[in-house]
C-alpha cells in the first residue's frame, strides 16, 4: 500500500487531504504540532484505517522509519490572524520546515509537494495572476513573514529538484474555504459566516471593493491530488477564477444565513491585496482540472458546520459563565 506523510495534517486543508488519500487507498502519516491545527481533526482521522499520527514541530528535523512515497508539506500558519501573531514560527516552518521535509523526501526517494500560496503574488499589478508573474511583495511589511516564507520555500523546493533530483511539485493555493475552518481564524469567509450567525456586524476592511476568488475545499483537494500525480514540476495555480468583491461575498453570506446583520467598515490593513484571481490555464490544460462548486453552493455546504460550531462554542461559554 502506498504511503504519504502530510505535515499540517490537523489543519483545515491538511486534514481534508489526509481524508482523500485514505479514501484513495493510501496509508497516511499525519504530522502536526497543534500550533494552529485542531486535535479534533486528528481524532477523526485516527478512527480510519491506515492513518497514524506524529506530534512534531517540523522546524526541527524529523525521521520516520517506514518507507514513504510522498511528502506533502502543508504545515504553516495560514491566516493573517495566525501569521501576524506567530511571525517567527511562520518564517521557521517555511524555511527550516521546508528544508527538513525536502531532506526527508530526498532520504526516502519520495515525491515532494509544497503547499505554496497566491500570497506569493503580493498586491498584484498583473490581473489575473499567471504562474509566470513574479509578484509584488513588500518583504518587510507585516504580511511579509508569510509571503516571503512561501517564496523562499518555493526557491528551496526548486533548488532540491535541480541539485538533488528530488521529484517536486508546487501548488499555489488561492482562498480556500469549507468545513473544518477555525471560527476565529480571521479569514474572510469564516469571519462573515460566524458574525452573520451571531447577529454581529460583518466587518469589511476598506470600502469592500477589493476582490478575492474563493475555492471550495473539495475542488481544491481534487486539484492538489491531480497535481501530485502529474509530471508538472513548476508552480501551479489551483483556485477558482470566479472573482467577487468582499462586499458581494458579505451580501451572499447574509442571504444564505438569513441574517439581518449590518456591514461595518474598518481601515484596510497594510499591504492588503486589492485584487486576487488565478489564471488556471495550466491547471486546465495539464491537469484537466477546474472547479465545479459555485460560491453559493460551497457556502451552503459550509454554513451548517459553522452553525454547529457556533452553537457548541456559545453553549460552552454559557456553561463556564454559570460555573
Amino acid at each position: 500500500m502506498p504511503r504519504v506523510l502530510i505535515t499540517g495534517a490537523a489543519g483545515f486543508l491538511g486534514s481534508h487531504l489526509a481524508d482523500r488519500f485514505l479514501a484513495d487507498g493510501w496509508e497516511v502519516i499525519g504530522v502536526d504540532n497543534f500550533l494552529t491545527g485542531s486535535p479534533e481533526n486528528v481524532a477523526a482521522l485516527q478512527e480510519k484505517p491506515g492513518f497514524s499520527f506524529v506530534r512534531h514541530d517540523i522546524s526541527t528535523p524529523l525521521y520516520v522509519k517506514p518507507d514513504i512515497d510522498g511528502v506533502l508539506h502543508f504545515a504553516s500558519p495560514a491566516s493573517p490572524v495566525d501569521y501576524l501573531e506567530l511571525p517567527i514560527q511562520t518564517l521557521k516552518v517555511g524555511s527550516l520546515g521546508t528544508h527538513n521535509m525536502l531532506g526527508l523526501a530526498l532520504a526516502k526517494g519520495a515525491r515532494f509537494l509544497l503547499a505554496s500560496t497566491s500570497e506569493t503574488y503580493g498586491d498584484p499589478t498583473v490581473h489575473p495572476q499567471p504562474e509566470t508573474y513574479w509578484g509584488n511583495v513588500n518583504p518587510v511589511g507585516l504580511r511579509g513573514v508569510y509571503d516571503e516564507a512561501k517564496r523562499f520555500a518555493e526557491a528551496m523546493t526548486m533548488a532540491y529538484h535541480r541539485y538533488h533530483g528530488v521529484d517536486t511539485r508546487i501548488v499555489r493555493i488561492f482562498n480556500t474555504y469549507g468545513p473544518r475552518m477555525r471560527p476565529g481564524d480571521g479569514r474572510v469567509v469564516s469571519n462573515f459566516i460566524v458574525q452573520a450567525l451571531r447577529g454581529e456586524p460583518l466587518t469589511i476592511y476598506g470600502d469592500g471593493t477589493q476582490t478575492r476568488s474563493f475555492c471550495y475545499v473539495d475542488d481544491e483537494v481534487e486539484g492538489i491530488v491531480r497535481l501530485f500525480h502529474s509530471e508538472r514540476v513548476e508552480p501551479t495555480n489551483i483556485g477558482n477564477p470566479d472573482e467577487f468583491t468582499i462586499r458581494e461575498l458579505a451580501e451572499i453570506v447574509l442571504e444564505e444565513t438569513g441574517s439581518s446583520s449590518e456591514l461595518r467598515a474598518l481601515p484596510l490593513p497594510e499591504d492588503d491585496p486589492k485584487v486576487r484571481r488565478p489564471d488556471i490555464t495550466v491547471a486546465r490544460e495539464v491537469l484537466g482540472w477546474e472547479p465545479v462548486v459555485s460560491l453559493r453552493e460551497g457556502l451552503r455546504r459550509t454554513i451548517p458546520y459553522f452553525r454547529e460550531r457556533v452553537e457548541r462554542d456559545d453553549a460552552t461559554a454559557r456553561a463556564l459563565g454559570e460555573a
